[in-house]
C-alpha cells in the first residue's frame, strides 16, 4: 500500500487526477467543502492540516489497484523517483509482538452472580455494562475476565512475544488454542462458584467455542511493502502451518514464509486500516496493528476495548441464533433483549463527531471482517418475532 508521510495541496490534487472526479466530486468523496479543492489549485506547496491528512489518507486506501499505482507512478515522477517496479526483497526476520487472546462464552444467567461481585469497568464502544475480574492465566503477562449484564464473560489474555519467524508465532498461537480454552473455560467456572452460583459442570458453562487474536508489531526490521506483508500474515496465519491435525500444527513447509515475502502475500478478504505512517489489517481470524510514535496513531488499547465488546456480542447473537435452529424460542432477559441489540448495532456502527479518521477505519474494518453487524440485525429480529 502506498504512504504519503505529509500530504500537500499538490498531492490531494494528484489523487483527484487519478481518480478522473470532479472538483464537487471528489469533495463529496472526501466529505469536504468544494471551495477547498480549489484553493490548492492556488497554493499547491501548502502542508494540509492532520484532520485532512487522515481524510487523505483513507481516500488512497480506499482507490483501486489501478488508481494507487497511477498515484504511486505519478507521484514518484514528479519527486524524479525511479517508477519502476522491483522485486520485493524482505525476508522472515525476528521480530516482537504483543499478541491478545479473547476467548468468549455464553454462561447465561449463572453469570448474575459474578457480575455483581465484579469491579465495574467502563462501557465499551458497545455500549455494554461489564465488570472485570483478574485472570491469573499461568503465563500471560496479563489476563482478565470480562463479565458482562447480558450473560456473556470475555477473557482477555495480553502476552510479549519475541519469535524468530512468523511461521513460529502461527505454530505457537495454534498450538495454544485448545489449551488457552479449557483454562478459560476452568477460570469462568472457578467464579462461577465462588461466587455462589450452585453447582457448575463442564456441560452447564462449556469452554469457549473459539480465539481471536490482535497482534501489535512492536520491535521489526521490515519496511515499505516487507511490513504490508508482515501485517498479512500476522493477520491469516493459517497460510504458514499445516493444520490437519489440530493437536500438532505444524509448519506448512520449508521456504514458505520465504515465497510469501518475496511475493508479497496479500489475503483478498482482509480489510485496512490506519492513517500517515500506521498500519493495520483485520481478518476474519485476526488483527495486526502496527503504530508508529505520532500523535495521530491509534493505541491498541482502542483495538481491544473495541474486540472485547465486538466478541461479547458475537456470542450472544451466536446462542440467539443457535437457539433459532435448534426450533427454540429465544426469550432472553430485558438487559439483553432486541432493544439492547439494536442499541449495541448503532452504538458500533455509528460514526462519533470526536472521532478520528483512524478509529472510524479501525471501527469499520473490524466489523466488516467480523461480519457481527448482520448476526446483530439477524439475532435481533428473532428476539422482536418472539416477542409476544
Amino acid at each position: 500500500m502506498i504512504t504519503v508521510e505529509q500530504w500537500t495541496a499538490d498531492e490531494a490534487l494528484l489523487l483527484k487526477s487519478v481518480m478522473r472526479q470532479s472538483v464537487r466530486d471528489f469533495a463529496q468523496r472526501l466529505g469536504i467543502n468544494p471551495r477547498t479543492v480549489s484553493h490548492w489549485k492556488n497554493n499547491r506547496s501548502a502542508v494540509c492540516r492532520p484532520s485532512m491528512q487522515q481524510i487523505l489518507d483513507m481516500a488512497l486506501a480506499g482507490c483501486t489497484p489501478a488508481e494507487q499505482e497511477a498515484f504511486r507512478v505519478q507521484l514518484a515522477t514528479r519527486r524524479g523517483e525511479d517508477t519502476s517496479a522491483t522485486p520485493s526483497t524482505a525476508r522472515p526476520s525476528p521480530c516482537t509482538v504483543v499478541a491478545h487472546r479473547f476467548l468468549p462464552a455464553y454462561v447465561g444467567d449463572k453469570l448474575a452472580h459474578v457480575y455483581a461481585a465484579g469491579l465495574p469497568r467502563p462501557s465499551g464502544p458497545g455500549g455494554l455494562e461489564q465488570r472485570v475480574f483478574p485472570g491469573r492465566h499461568p503465563s500471560a503477562q496479563t489476563s482478565t475476565v470480562h463479565a458482562y449484564a447480558c450473560g456473556i464473560a470475555v477473557v482477555h489474555l495480553e502476552e510479549r512475544v519475541q519469535v524468530g519467524s512468523l511461521t513460529e508465532l502461527a505454530v505457537r498461537r495454534y498450538r495454544s488454542y485448545a489449551r488457552d480454552r479449557d483454562w478459560a473455560g476452568r477460570r469462568i467456572r472457578d467464579l462461577l462458584k465462588e461466587h455462589g452460583a450452585g453447582q457448575v459442570t463442564a456441560e452447564g458453562v462449556p469452554d469457549p467455542e473459539y480465539v481471536l487474536c490482535a497482534y501489535e508489531l512492536r520491535e521489526h526490521s521490515w519496511v515499505g511493502e516487507g511490513l504490508e506483508t508482515a501485517l498479512q500474515l500476522l493477520a491469516t496465519p493459517s497460510v504458514l502451518v499445516n493444520r490437519q491435525d489440530p493437536m500438532n500444527v505444524v509448519p506448512l513447509g520449508t521456504g514458505v514464509e520465504d515465497a510469501r515475502f518475496r511475493d508479497g502475500w496479500a489475503h483478498p478478504e482482509v480489510v485496512e486500516f490506519g492513517g500517515g505512517v500506521s498500519r493495520g489489517i483485520a481478518g476474519w481470524s485476526g488483527v495486526a496493528y502496527h503504530p508508529r510514535p505520532d500523535e495521530r496513531a491509534l493505541t491498541m488499547s482502542q483495538i481491544v476495548a473495541l474486540e472485547l465488546d465486538v466478541q461479547a456480542l458475537w456470542a450472544l447473537s451466536s446462542h440467539i441464533l443457535h437457539m433459532i435452529e435448534e426450533g427454540h424460542d429465544p426469550v432472553m432477559p430485558e438487559t439483553c433483549g432486541w432493544r439492547a441489540l439494536r442499541s449495541a448495532y448503532v452504538r458500533l456502527t455509528t460514526a462519533r463527531a470526536t472521532e478520528t479518521a483512524q478509529h472510524r477505519m479501525m471501527r469499520e474494518a473490524i466489523l466488516t471482517t467480523s461480519e457481527l453487524p448482520e448476526r446483530l440485525r439477524a439475532a435481533q429480529d428473532a428476539l422482536r418475532e418472539s416477542v409476544p
